[in-house]
């Protein structure tokens, strides 16, 4: 199988400490794989979703996305690469406030041809059916799904969120803790879907949670502590 990320020797440290938060000797996923990563809060899981993403400067080591050193692009390639083969799901969800929803997750194919035509959405049109599709499937009704991203609550949100991370199927899906806000059923809907849709367009799911329960949902759960020991690649 084609190997989607590859982290080597990576560590980070914030500005002012000797000490390194986060050390990750190596990691891989292959296409089509499922890895959770699951830690207490403020063991450095959403740091490591940063440098993967190139939010945020590798200090140390390399990160290689699809087979291109990712960490060494400069950053304008790397806001490309991104773009075209990663689907992020934040923490914090990042939508437009005053876009819909459906324009929120249309959003991320306005930044990729690529991912349009993975998605056969040439058009606005299609685009608006397809994103609804993915909206519909997270229990976001047509009604919903027209209004602006302030007046939906919060677990609407971040489902909102994993519908413009799955638009476009990008070869690889980055999820910061994106069951926190939803409740079991809605928890289970989001997980099952998002498993079936890496397994149908062969992207690998990276997910860090503080919840070590979801881990049926996954092919492999590595406790954060572990990835400094280099158990796990």
């Amino acid at each position: 199988m084609n190997q989607v990320l590859q982290l080597n020797g990576l560590e980070y440290r914030y500005p002012g400490h000797q000490n390194a938060i986060l050390q990750v000797p190596v990691l891989g996923l292959r296409a089509g794989e499922r890895v959770l990563l699951h830690g207490p809060s403020g063991c450095g899981k959403s740091t490591l979703l940063s440098l993967i993403t190139g939010i945020r400067p590798t200090q140390k080591g390399t990160i290689e996305v699809v087979g291109q050193p990712f960490s060494s692009l400069p950053q304008r390639r790397r806001d490309a690469v991104r773009a075209d083969h990663m689907g992020v799901i934040f923490q914090a969800f990042n939508l437009l406030p005053y876009l819909s929803a459906v324009e929120n997750v249309c959003l991320s194919a306005g930044f990729s041809r690529r991912r349009c035509k993975r998605q056969d959405a040439h058009g606005r049109s299609q685009r608006t059916v397809a994103a609804l599709t993915l909206l519909d499937r997270l229990g976001i009704d047509r009604h919903s799904a027209a209004l602006p991203a302030w007046q939906l609550s919060f677990g609407q949100q971040q489902r909102v969120a994993a519908a413009r991370a799955l638009f476009g199927k990008p070869e690889l899906i980055i999820a910061d803790e994106p069951t926190s806000a939803l409740d079991d059923d809605s928890r289970d809907t989001l997980l099952n879907l998002l498993s079936e849709l890496c397994e149908q367009a062969g992207s690998a799911l990276l997910m860090v949670s503080h919840d070590s329960q979801v881990a049926p949902y996954f092919q492999r759960s590595i406790a954060f502590a572990d990835l400094a020991g280099g158990r796990h690649v």
